[in-house]
């Protein structure tokens, strides 16, 4: 038998936390509650969770920084929880390494499916690589390696931490040089129809790659004005 994915809830409302859980559980996950940012980081090197559900407004260390600190070691996927809708916030989020963002209040149905939304894209990422060398998914050029299967990265010559969401939205791009790609496309490509966010994540993603890697004198990550990015490799 497989063993339980486990979610880590971290929550001040015990209320909220219990009825999260209940829901969670009845879904055969593993769950643990913690309710302050202290503790959520201890339990988050012993319980090793597969996802963290985590309220933004925490007693102590609030979730933006138990975010910060987690994504300093791990891309365990992440789902922020919080009664700010205003768009700063949820971008904010997004930026420190969220994979999601739930406004409160919520259907408690909603974010089991947006935990298991999560987890499914995440997965790759846990796999065993393929041994089919036929089937190997790499996007090569001069000085990246974007190698889909394995889920790593490449950039002159060392290897780069990469989350999967960031690895898959730059390998789609990379392996479809010159073509323009609107944002509402690639939200569909790499979230899925099931997603419930703005095209604004895809500017934070790209935000994020273009930290870990930066254009050279072949190929570029470029925007494209009012539609969207390409990879534009140049002649």
């Amino acid at each position: 038998m497989a063993a339980k994915q486990k979610i880590l809830i971290v929550d001040d409302d015990e209320n909220i936390a219990e009825l999260i859980s209940l829901y969670l559980v009845k879904e055969c996950f593993e769950t643990k509650i913690v309710y302050d940012g202290e503790n959520a980081l201890k339990e988050f090197k012993t319980f090793a969770p597969n996802i963290i559900l985590l309220d933004l407004m925490l007693p102590g260390i609030d979730g933006y920084q138990v975010c910060r600190e987690i994504r300093r070691e791990s891309n365990v996927p992440i789902i922020m929880l919080s009664a700010k809708g205003e768009v700063f916030d949820k971008v904010l989020g997004l930026e420190l390494g969220a994979d999601d963002y739930i406004m409160k209040p919520f259907d408690a149905k909603e974010l089991v499916a947006r935990v298991k939304a999560v987890l499914r894209r995440f997965a790759p990422a846990i796999q065993e690589p393929k041994k089919d060398t036929a089937n190997l998914e790499i996007a090569e050029y001069k000085d990246l390696i974007v190698n889909r299967t394995n889920y790593s990265v490449t950039y002159c010559g060392k290897s780069i931490e990469m989350p999967p969401k960031e690895l898959e939205l730059l390998y789609f791009l990379a392996s479809q040089p010159n073509q323009v790609f609107t944002r509402e496309q690639l939200l569909d490509h790499i979230w899925g129809y099931e997603y419930v966010g703005d095209t604004r994540t895809v500017d934070v993603h790209i935000k994020r790659i273009r930290e870990k890697i930066h254009d050279t004198d072949t190929w570029s990550l470029f925007t494209v004005w009012g539609i969207g990015y390409k990879f534009e490799v140049k002649k």
